[in-house]
């Protein structure tokens, strides 16, 4: 009997049918969910970008019991098995504070102990705040980003563990956060903005959404009717890489078999690259992001409206970052 078929253990803190408005972040965040990429949420203070990442675990498909089984030796290593609890069966939702150290966020210890990244493994590492975080910090996300494992070397030991994750970022759009507000104006100077931005330049790759004005509008739907349209997309990809993969992770080799575009859709992403100034990576985290959204509609090949979208996600970075 296959054990797998019938877990259904999930996390869930709130629904996402309790957050007012914000159709296109819930929109990106359904997609990022579906195909496994990371987010950066940009919004002035009180927009919801909190609120809005801890009901994400609720919209991503349940652990397989062989999942919950990877994660509960992880949590077990680190001493944080609560008493009762045999088994871990919700998908890890973490958010250290900025003031984290580099060592807690990585592991370590004089014999290495899973980090931060680690513990999120098959879930949400959320970092609030993300420019805030220490340098150092954000570039060892590079490794588990990429690789989906962390790399601890000390005295004694050097060990590697799981970290495949996703990691969700929010931050405010200037450093007094009203930038873009249709209500407040911003105290910052250019060079102030510019300088915070920084800070985020290099070290994080993921598919960008700002936030709209929070509209009285009735409540959306519910993150269990999202959850399913993420799992018909999750076992899309499973089926198309023959194991349990997300679009994501795609190798470059991957990339050019499974992510055909059709001429017209072929034409709007040469005009976004040239207009956009876009660097390779880009070309391919959007081509990535068309085949989810081809991947949530149903679709075999990537339409002109799948890798539209897809721009627009990434067209976020000339407003903020000129590039």
């Amino acid at each position: 009997m296959d054990v797998n078929k019938f877990w259904t253990g999930r996390y869930i803190t709130g629904d996402m049918s309790e957050v007012r408005g914000q159709l296109a972040v819930k929109r990106g965040l359904e997609v990022a969910a579906a195909g496994g990429h990371n987010v950066l949420m940009l919004g002035s203070p009180g927009s919801g970008k909190t609120m809005l990442a801890r009901r994400l675990p609720g919209i991503l498909p349940g652990l397989s019991l062989a999942e919950a089984l990877e994660v509960t030796n992880l949590y077990s290593l680190a001493g944080l098995l609560q008493s009762g609890q045999p088994l871990v069966t919700e998908r890890p939702f973490r958010s250290p504070h900025h003031n984290t150290s580099t060592s807690a966020i990585v592991g370590g210890g004089k014999y290495p102990k899973p980090g931060e990244i680690s513990l999120a493994h098959l879930g949400v590492l959320f970092l609030d705040e993300v420019a805030e975080f220490r340098r150092d910090a954000l570039e060892a996300l590079r490794q588990p980003l990429e690789d989906g494992v962390v790399s601890i070397s000390r005295v004694h030991a050097s060990i590697t563990y799981p970290a495949r994750i996703m990691l969700i970022a929010s931050m405010n759009p200037c450093p007094c956060g009203f930038l873009g507000d249709a209500e407040r104006e911003c105290t910052c100077t250019p060079l102030q903005v510019q300088r915070y931005l920084n800070r985020l330049s290099g070290p994080l790759d993921v598919l960008r959404i700002t936030f709209n004005d929070l509209e009285n509008s009735p409540p959306g739907e519910t993150s269990e009717t999202i959850r399913q349209r993420v799992q018909m997309a999750r076992e899309t990809q499973s089926a198309r890489f023959s194991k349990d993969m997300c679009n994501a992770d795609m190798s470059p080799s991957q990339l050019k078999k499974y992510c055909r575009l059709n001429r017209e859709a072929m034409d709007l992403l040469r005009a976004a690259f040239t207009r956009l100034k876009l660097s390779a990576r880009a070309h391919n985290k959007i081509i990535k992001v068309a085949r989810t959204l081809a991947d949530l509609a149903g679709c075999s090949d990537i339409q002109v409206e799948h890798v539209a979208e897809a721009v627009q996600y990434r067209g976020m970075e000339r407003k903020y970052w000129g590039n």
